[in-house]
């Protein structure tokens, strides 16, 4: 996996990733495999979730289920919370659904990638 952007004086040392350094490649290796899957099969989005905000960048890039784990070990399960509560406000406000959302953005994310994340 790919260190490449990663700021921390532990860039270089060997072993896992986890939590925000894989939001950009794992969403947009989600969003190539909604397209190649034509949304047929559920995906889980996982890698870097860490507030509605990336959780709604998976579901538009093609996940059906959303995985926490890092950022549930340092925030708690309040992000649970959190997450559910900033999911209704989006849906509210657009006036649409999470089937709807679910890939919505998986063409754009899977060619042109995330920027900014």
């Amino acid at each position: 996996l790919s260190r490449a952007g990663l700021r921390s004086p532990q860039a270089k040392e060997q072993g896992g990733l986890s939590g925000k350094p894989l939001l950009r490649l794992s969403t947009e290796q989600l969003a190539k495999l909604h397209l190649l899957t034509k949304g047929s099969i559920p995906l889980i989005g996982a890698g870097g979730v860490h507030d509605a905000a990336s959780a709604l960048l998976k579901i538009r890039a093609g996940a059906s289920l959303v995985q926490l784990y890092s950022a549930l070990v340092y925030r708690g399960p309040g992000l649970i919370g959190e997450i559910l509560s900033g999911l209704s406000a989006e849906l509210a406000r657009t006036g649409t659904t999470l089937e709807r959302l679910r890939g919505s953005e998986a063409e754009a994310v899977a060619h042109h990638g995330l920027s900014g994340t």
